[in-house]
């Protein structure tokens, strides 16, 4: 394992922890995409790339946009320093 793969590993721990804390998601699956991305120049930054499969209670009657931004919420700072790229595969569990 690559030290941006390990990194990157780091990274998809502290998602789902937070991710747990604030949306209480029955699933949640985090992949890194990174390597798909090589040469991006969002890579170029050392940020990841990533696509979210959850699943949570939080999301009903919401938008999809706004199930979006409640993602970004619990995600935080991370959002402006880890994360490059960010597919939301949002639905109510």
């Amino acid at each position: 394992m690559n030290d941006l793969s390990k990194t990157n590993q780091q990274r998809m721990k502290k998602m789902e922890e937070l991710l747990r804390a604030a949306l209480s998601p029955t699933e949640i699956k985090i992949t890194d995409d990174s390597h798909l991305h090589a040469g991006h120049a969002g890579a170029k930054s050392g940020k990841g790339h990533f696509t979210l499969e959850i699943k949570s209670a939080e999301f009903e009657g919401i938008s999809r946009v706004k199930q979006q931004q409640l993602v970004y919420q619990a995600l935080g700072e991370m959002m402006q320093t880890d994360i490059h790229a960010l597919i939301i595969k949002a639905a109510i569990s």
